[in-house]
């Protein structure tokens, strides 16, 4: 019995895929940053990994897997029953807070998989 979760990206009704689009533009522009975060997203997959330093709650709802690099990268997510972790927006600031408009979308995004998910 394996206890290891799945880490799935979120996906827009009309098939976009943020958190990929927002890991693809990583890559071109900072591989090492890039390559980091992906591990950190490997890691996620064990239950350790779910507390800082890597990861840590914004809330009840939402966590944030976060790599310090020139700029703080980070990738927030949810779980979901089963095991699956869920990908929902990624962001690079210099800030250590979170700007109030990108915990917005990632909440959005959030309802909206939980809504198409129980219809």
């Amino acid at each position: 019995m394996s206890m290891e979760f799945t880490v799935e990206f979120y996906e827009t009704e009309s098939g976009t895929c943020p958190v990929r689009e927002f890991l693809d533009d990583l890559k071109s522009s900072d591989p090492d940053d890039f390559a980091a975060v992906l591990a950190g997203l490997a890691k996620l997959r064990n239950r350790q990994y779910h507390r800082e330093p890597l990861s840590k709650a914004l809330d009840d709802e939402l966590f944030e897997l976060r790599h310090v690099g020139k700029l703080n990268t980070r990738v927030l997510w949810f779980f979901m029953n089963n095991r699956r972790i869920i990908a929902v927006h990624g962001i690079r600031n210099k800030g250590r807070a979170i700007p109030s408009r990108d915990l917005a979308t990632a909440r959005e995004r959030m309802r909206d998989w939980w809504r198409r998910v129980q219809s």
